[in-house]
């Protein structure tokens, strides 16, 4: 992965491609990471992705050292609203879009500018529009 500029300031989300990648110490994850926390930006996830990242080979330790340096953001009743009006006007499928909706509607309620990290740039970008800049991992 060629190296990318982030923003200084703003918030860096980490869908689960960004979050395995960090997790299994991907070199350009944890450098984009790293670059991201010297710039002041705030790194998060989607408490969804905590789920959908994790298996029984996830390395424990690893992953509660991840954790420990990022915010997990809930979802709740009014997010599950706003992701579901989201998957409606993208013509997208809650069944197959469901945990991207609910990322998407949680990266836009981040600090200004936000990036995301994601193997997902098609379906992200129909969900989130100019607003976050994606980069794929």
């Amino acid at each position: 992965m060629a190296r990318r500029k982030l923003s200084h300031e703003g918030t860096l989300v980490l869908d689960c491609e960004g979050l395995s990648g960090f997790i299994g110490d991907h070199e350009p994850v944890v450098a984009l990471v790293a670059e991201a926390r010297k710039r002041g930006m705030e790194v998060v996830i989607s408490a969804l992705t905590l789920i959908e990242a994790v298996h029984h080979r996830t390395d424990r330790a690893r992953l509660a050292w991840v954790l420990s340096g990022l915010r997990i953001v809930p979802i709740g009743d009014e997010e599950a609203k706003a992701a579901s009006a989201m998957l409606i006007s993208a013509g997208l499928h809650g069944h197959t879009y469901a945990i991207d909706a609910a990322v998407a509607e949680m990266a836009l309620r981040q600090r200004r500018p936000v990036v995301m990290l994601t193997s997902d740039i098609d379906d992200m970008s129909k969900l989130c529009g100019d607003r976050v800049r994606l980069v794929a991992v």
